[in-house]
């Protein structure tokens, strides 16, 4: 189903997944929903390589339309990442893109970047899809989270002189931008408890991990977890992105972390701080019941998605649902980590450098 995907197919998505292509090239890189497609040319064989943990940028050029103009970009390009970049796990490692400040950019929908993450394949067209649909999930709830852009990316790589079938991937919005945007900046402070930071949001962000069945993230690492703050009195925000281990993905190489003694993804897990009234996750039920058709309409119909998926994804939301509407099953799933014989206190560092 995803390689017969045509630019007609995007016309019936969702009114709330797509903005309009009538209206021209978007000015803003992720102002737009509409598929865009890439081309990556380059040494990519060099760069697919150079998968360590000091990876060196490479030079590269990068190629796309815009209203029948064809548009080429001098870049760096250099791999990223920590699970996804090692070759036992994924066939193409992330990339991050950068852009130089040149006069080529003035005009292009790229002119406002510095560099830009690009989310790869791992196993599957399908799970990149999916999500990226959990970022738009979380653009919905709140506008401190990471923008992202859905494209088709085509690999060229010159030495070779051999391109790669299109395949989808999803451009992820710079911190500093994402920061900005938020009148806010970025601040790194590993050891920081979910305490100390903005309650309201990180109740959001929590609840919202909860619900995609995501275990693999934790505040005191920074563990897929960016901090944002106004200024230096100020509580941090948290703002959650790599989606990729959440149960909603299905990914097939997702797992929880041995230390939570989970058996699958598919299996939700509130990784909160204990709050052991549970009138304070009244207002965030609120919200998430507001934002019910909106969560839904992003997968009902979605052309991008199968059938299948469709089904199993709603059905998971209706779990989600059922949950937090049952003050009873509340109280059990959301006030865990205040048992201190349990799981709920583990902090996830994540990857290893000799992993």
């Amino acid at each position: 189903m995803l390689k017969g995907v045509t630019k007609h197919a995007l016309l019936f998505l969702p009114c709330c997944f797509l903005l309009s292509s009538a209206l021209g090239q978007s000015s803003n890189l992720f102002d737009s929903d509409e598929i865009m497609e890439l081309t990556l040319r380059g040494d990519l064989k060099t760069v697919f390589k150079d998968r360590g943990d000091n990876p060196q940028y490479h030079p590269a050029t990068l190629l796309y339309q815009a209203d029948q103009i064809a548009i080429k970009i001098p870049i760096e390009i250099k791999t990223r990442g920590h699970f996804r970049k090692i070759t036992s796990n994924c066939n193409y490692p992330p990339i991050l893109l950068k852009f130089a400040k040149s006069s080529t950019l003035k005009s292009s929908v790229f002119k406002d970047q510095d560099k830009v993450k690009l989310v790869t394949p791992c196993r599957g067209d399908q799970y990149v899809i999916r999500e990226y649909l959990v970022y738009k999930l979380y653009n919905l709830i709140t506008a401190k989270s990471f923008k992202a852009r859905l494209v088709k990316v085509i690999y060229q790589d010159t030495v070779k002189n051999k391109s790669s079938d299109p395949y989808y991937g999803i451009l992820l919005e710079e911190e500093e931008q994402m920061a900005k945007r938020n009148l806010s900046r970025s601040l790194e402070k590993i050891g920081l408890r979910p305490e100390e930071t903005q309650k309201e949001d990180f109740l959001k962000m929590a609840v919202f991990e909860y619900m995609i069945g995501n275990t693999d993230w934790s505040v005191q690492f920074q563990q897929n977890i960016k901090l944002i703050t106004v200024d230096s009195t100020s509580l941090p925000t948290t703002i959650p992105y790599d989606f990729d281990h959440a149960g909603i993905v299905r990914a097939p190489y997702a797992k929880p972390a041995e230390e939570l003694q989970m058996s699958s993804t598919l299996q939700r897990r509130y990784r909160g701080y204990c709050l052991p009234e549970m009138n304070q996750f009244t207002e965030v039920f609120e919200t998430f019941n507001q934002l019910k058709d909106d969560f839904y309409s992003l997968y009902e119909g979605n052309p991008l998605l199968s059938s299948s998926y469709q089904n199993q994804t709603l059905k998971f939301l209706d779990q989600f649902y059922e949950t937090i509407n049952d003050p009873k099953k509340a109280l059990k799933e959301f006030s865990y980590p205040c048992d201190r014989s349990g799981t709920g206190n583990i902090v996830i560092q994540g990857l290893k450098k000799n992993e």
